[in-house]
């Protein structure tokens, strides 16, 4: 993904995951890297930040996504992950039977 906004290196979230961008108009997807981070010296926040591979879109210029979470806030968004996946995982563990 040329001309990143976000840094990339071994300690990145996750890179190339497939994304969607979804507006009145249009939709397209491409490849994303998520990343989640807290400042290194007095972390006061969670930082969640989406990139879409502007390489791969049409209708949207270069940008990243980013959202400051509190810590109470990060715990919040991290339970509801666990509870879909776990969502998710019984629907393809009944599928695959």
């Amino acid at each position: 993904m040329p001309d990143r906004l976000i840094r990339v290196n071994a300690y990145t979230t996750f890179d190339l995951l497939d994304a969607e961008a979804i507006a009145h108009d249009f939709e397209e997807e491409a490849l994303a890297v998520l990343n989640v981070t807290a400042p290194r010296k007095n972390p006061d926040h969670v930082t969640l930040e989406l990139e879409l591979d502007n390489t791969q879109l049409e209708h949207l210029p270069a940008h990243a996504d980013r959202v400051r979470l509190s810590a109470e806030q990060a715990r919040t968004l991290a339970g509801e992950l666990e509870k879909y996946a776990d969502r998710v995982d019984v629907a393809t563990e009944s599928d695959s039977e």
